[in-house]
């Protein structure tokens, strides 16, 4: 297991699609990969095989998700987001592509006063991301 000196770990809650999240994240970042897996046995309090926690990277960041096994009233608001500084335009409209796919577009991918080029998308996890283009 790769060890991580990040003392501030991004922590995703989801609601039984926490493995899922993760393969599609790391797919769409280089340098990414999924560290641990442990999951709900038989007699635990959530639905056996789902994530009781996990750790994975996204581009070396380590983030931390579970499972629920508790329904809540609240899920991920737009209110936080992954905030992500694209190298090329390529790299952009690829990733405004995948992450909007089956998910919500909050600011179209565009010119914006403080960017050349910038989009915020809710995924299909709902999830919030601002993807914006490095200056030159």
């Amino acid at each position: 297991m790769e060890s991580s000196n990040q003392k501030i770990t991004t922590f995703l809650m989801f609601d039984g699609k926490a493995e899922e999240a993760m393969n599609f994240y790391t797919s769409l970042f280089k340098q990414s990969e999924i560290i641990s897996i442990t999951r709900y046995g038989a007699n635990g309090p959530g639905q056996e095989g789902k994530v009781l926690h996990a750790t994975f990277s996204l581009n070396g960041q380590v983030f931390m998700c579970i499972d629920s096994s508790v329904q809540h009233d609240f899920t991920f608001t737009p209110a936080i987001s992954l905030y992500v500084t694209c190298d090329t335009e390529e790299e952009i409209d690829e990733l405004f592509g995948k992450l909007s796919q089956d998910g919500e577009v909050l600011m179209p991918l565009g010119a914006y006063p403080f960017s050349e080029k910038y989009g915020w998308v809710t995924d299909r996890y709902g999830v919030s991301w601002q993807l914006n283009l490095a200056k030159n």
